[in-house]
């Protein structure tokens, strides 16, 4: 695993700072402070037995005050392992969420726009398409499946350090065809309804604005009326790309068992399934459900469709 995958992986280093703090503070709390209990009594039997000796001699013994300090200073945790403790639980607890329950992400790009827009801060449903492996994300447990229309994130096939997020468009076995700018899945037309124009604010241009229903899902999707339906010099070689056709017009794949076709509701500023393939089922992430806030625009604050 390279140097570049680790720092990218904030899980693996999650899962080392909880195992080190976890080890640390299983070390104090079953040894280390077990013998600092041990070294206290020793000290203050001999500082008992000190003042013992110094009242039989009619010597006034020191007061109870240098007692209790004594054995709180004995007893005292090293700097080190007062820092790990404390962390312990706090990471352990931030692992556990993320890694099985809900997990923040930072939207970078506008290849999801206008459902998703650059800045947004959402969360990602970690359990819904099965319990996975932290780390390795090897599912264990199996819960649902993605559907068509689902915004899901995922490890980018050709790097698997990314996260990407796109939305389902097909599902294992599904037709896709995309010719013109629509799409056809399984042989059935999707349906569109034209909206106003979008303004699209990071490149202050208008884009043709449709509402998609995609298998009973309706979204926002944007077409550039002046680009292409794909960039066929863009389309790399990826595995199972045998399932594809590309013509002049558009493409049609057959997606294979095990894996998904992603598009960008960005038609044409998204690189997608169009160019780099299938995701694979082990290299889903979890499903985007809500923007929970984007510093830029607080009206973001929301349910994602």
């Amino acid at each position: 695993m390279s140097l570049q995958v680790i720092l990218g992986n904030f899980a693996l280093i999650l899962f080392v700072l909880m195992v080190i703090t976890g080890v640390i503070w299983c070390l104090d709390v079953f040894y280390l402070a077990k013998q600092r209990r041990a070294a206290a009594n020793r000290a203050l039997a001999e500082y008992d037995a000190r003042n013992a000796r110094l009242s039989a001699d009619g010597i006034k013994a020191d007061n109870s005050g240098n007692r209790a300090q004594l054995e709180a200073g004995i007893l005292r945790q090293p700097t080190w392992i007062e820092y790990s403790g404390s962390f312990f639980p706090v990471i352990a607890l931030v692992f556990v969420l993320r890694s099985f329950l809900y997990e923040p992400f930072k939207i970078p790009s506008s290849s999801m726009v206008p459902t998703l827009l650059v800045g947004d801060l959402i969360l990602v449903n970690k359990f819904t398409y099965g319990i996975r492996l932290p780390v390795l994300n090897k599912k264990v447990i199996q819960i649902n499946d993605p559907q068509r229309g689902d915004v899901m994130v995922f490890k980018y096939p050709m790097d698997m350090s990314q996260d990407y997020i796109k939305r389902v468009i097909g599902v294992p076995g599904d037709k896709i065809t995309y010719e013109n700018k629509r799409l056809t899945v399984n042989g059935v037309e999707v349906k569109y309804t034209p909206l106003d124009d979008y303004l699209e604010d990071e490149k202050l241009v208008y884009n043709k604005q449709f509402e998609e229903n995609l298998s009973g899902v309706s979204h926002r999707i944007l077409n550039n009326a002046n680009a292409p339906t794909y960039n066929r010099d863009s389309v790399l070689q990826f595995p199972n790309n045998e399932a594809c056709t590309y013509r002049y017009e558009g493409f049609t794949c057959t997606v294979p068992a095990g894996n998904y076709f992603m598009m960008g509701d960005n038609r044409d500023n998204s690189a997608d399934s169009r160019y780099w393939g299938f995701v694979p089922d082990k290299n889903i992430v979890g499903k985007a459900f809500f923007v929970w806030m984007n510093l830029g625009n607080l009206r973001r604050i929301g349910g994602i469709h």
